[in-house]
């Protein structure tokens, strides 16, 4: 299956994990937390599963602590990711060129991440990603509970598309959040097996394509 400007001109990628390998960053920053709150360290590899939800839900949900503690934890990494963990990161290869070849062709490019936004524009600026996307929409630092399906309509909002099955657009990102939030908005989403998940994840969340690799990916939309 291939797509072309003219039959899916909106085109919507995850930031960790489908742009970027921040697992680096990501991981010593939940160290971090951890260590702040008192709590076991485990090595990075047992922290994996961080990499792509809400961070307040991971806390809670991986850690089991409580929203108060799990809030305190956010802080804690956050305090460190703005100083030194967002710039533990590396574009993928082959992405740069991709984004911009994708963008000669006439596709309108978005970024749609879970990650704060305040912290998504940094990172893209420094890596020099910023011009390709016409709207980079991220979580809001301040608010909780958003889900990447808030974010996908948020970005949708945005480019003043529906926020709901919206024509022409498809999602790309790495884990199951990706493919939940995308579903729930009506739209299709490639999963890139490139980034961080489970074995078998991507397939179990019903993703509607699976790139392999960039190249894969480059080849579904620039046949």
């Amino acid at each position: 299956m291939t797509f072309s400007p003219d039959t899916c001109p909106h085109i919507f990628f995850d930031l960790d994990g489908t742009l970027t390998d921040s697992k680096e960053g990501i991981l010593r920053c939940v160290q971090y937390a951890l260590e702040q709150c008192g709590r076991p360290v485990p090595d990075a590899a047992a922290l994996s599963p961080f990499i792509g939800p809400p961070l307040l839900d991971s806390f809670q949900n991986i850690t089991g602590m409580e929203h108060e503690e799990a809030t305190y934890a956010v802080a804690q990494y956050r305090a460190r990711f703005s100083k030194v963990g967002m710039f533990e990161n590396s574009v993928y290869p082959g992405i740069p060129q991709l984004l911009e070849d994708l963008h000669t062709a006439g596709y309108l490019l978005a970024v749609a991440t879970s990650k704060p936004e305040v912290y998504t524009l940094q990172i893209l600026e420094h890596f020099h990603l910023t011009d390709f996307f016409t709207v980079i929409a991220g979580s809001d630092i301040h608010r909780e509970g958003e889900t990447k399906a808030d974010i996908i309509r948020l970005a949708c909002k945005r480019l003043s598309l529906p926020e709901e099955a919206a024509p022409g657009t498809i999602m790309v990102g790495d884990r199951k959040h990706d493919l939940i939030g995308a579903h729930a908005c009506k739209i299709p989403c490639i999963g890139v097996a490139y980034g961080y998940a489970d074995p078998g994840e991507l397939e179990a969340y019903h993703a509607d394509f699976i790139a392999e690799n960039v190249s894969a990916l480059r080849k579904i939309f620039l046949p």
